[in-house]
């Protein structure tokens, strides 16, 4: 067998692989993810929610690395949601490439290629008026040293749940436009975020809030952090009233300079639009042991907890949503 078929084939096998890999995952009965929680959703399908979270962070994908085999598997089952629900398309497509930059320590030995998928659900007034931009990334780190990182909450968790918040609104159209954008290369200096911002795509003049999510799926002490109050504080009477009605304990903070490392005002996609004046809220839990470990796998989630936040997050959509209308009458 000569060097380029046997290369051939390993290709094709690597592939079959894949596909078996997920369709196994795909296919697994609702029944074993609901027996994972007592929570019973309000908003989002939770089990649902969970087989996808279970589904990208599976061994199958090999971590989801920017310009990855295991990243394309990824993007398209992300790719499959949007086309089941119909989301509207910016110019006839989902997919937008981008040119990924290696750097000193992403593992990349040149440049690639990062695809972001960006939909969107109208309000009453389409393409005019303020809107809300909602992200989650979901690449993670692919293997490193011999290891597959799989990045179950970081962040199979954070776009899971873009695609449950998704869902609800394409059942249950809001008041203004809605995008919803699950970003590549973040892990690699936030690249699908740039890319999006300085793609015109979307009209930034009309973006009055993005509402990131990363890291919303692992938490034993049951608490979601947002943050994005401390510098917007115009959004802080939101956040206290939803944080009242919300399943999970909804806690601020983790926005403020002074706390060096703690400050997660530049460690997520928001960054990019923070850097261009535009307000965030960031929902994402603190630091576990499984924060960019290997050990970051679909078992160790808090089951329970993250349906829970799932519900928390759609309810966090909706008080944006309004809190625009209110942001419009205080203006006029």
């Amino acid at each position: 067998m000569t060097r380029m078929r046997a290369f051939i084939l390993a290709e094709v096998l690597f592939i079959v692989m894949i596909v078996a890999g997920v369709f196994f995952y795909m296919n697994r009965d609702d029944d074993v993810a609901d027996r994972l929680t007592e929570y019973r959703a309000m908003y989002v399908d939770g089990p649902a929610m969970l087989n996808l979270t279970e589904t990208l962070s599976s061994d199958a994908l090999e971590g989801r690395a920017a310009g990855s085999s295991g990243n394309a598997a990824a993007r398209g089952f992300i790719l499959k949601r949007f086309e089941t629900m119909e989301l509207r398309r910016f110019h006839g497509t989902y997919e937008y490439a981008f040119p990924v930059l290696p750097g000193p320590m992403d593992g990349l030995s040149e440049p690639a290629d990062g695809v972001n998928i960006v939909g969107w659900i109208a309000g009453e007034t389409p393409g005019r008026g303020p809107m809300l931009v909602v992200t989650a990334h979901y690449d993670h780190l692919g293997i490193v040293d011999g290891e597959i990182y799989n990045g179950a909450d970081d962040n199979a968790s954070g776009v899971a749940a873009l695609v449950g918040v998704a869902e609800y609104f394409e059942r249950n159209p809001p008041k203004h436009d809605i995008v919803f954008a699950a970003l590549d290369a973040e892990e690699i200096g936030y690249q699908g975020a740039k890319a999006l911002v300085e793609s015109g795509l979307i009209d930034l003049g009309r973006v009055a809030l993005n509402m990131n999510f990363d890291m919303v799926g692992r938490s034993d002490a049951g608490e979601l952090y947002v943050a994005g109050t401390t510098p917007y504080p115009q959004l802080k009477p939101m956040i206290d009233d939803l944080a009242t009605q919300v399943p999970v304990t909804l806690l601020t903070g983790h926005d403020s300079p002074e706390l060096g490392q703690d400050d997660w005002t530049n460690q997520s996609d928001h960054a990019v639009f923070h850097e261009i004046g535009i307000p965030f809220l960031y929902f994402g839990v603190e630091d576990h042991p499984g924060y960019h470990a290997p050990s970051d796998d679909y078992g160790d989630l808090t089951h329970d907890f993250f349906v829970r936040a799932g519900d928390t997050l759609v309810m966090a959509v909706k008080a944006a949503d309004a809190w625009l209308i209110s942001s419009k009458r205080q203006e006029n």
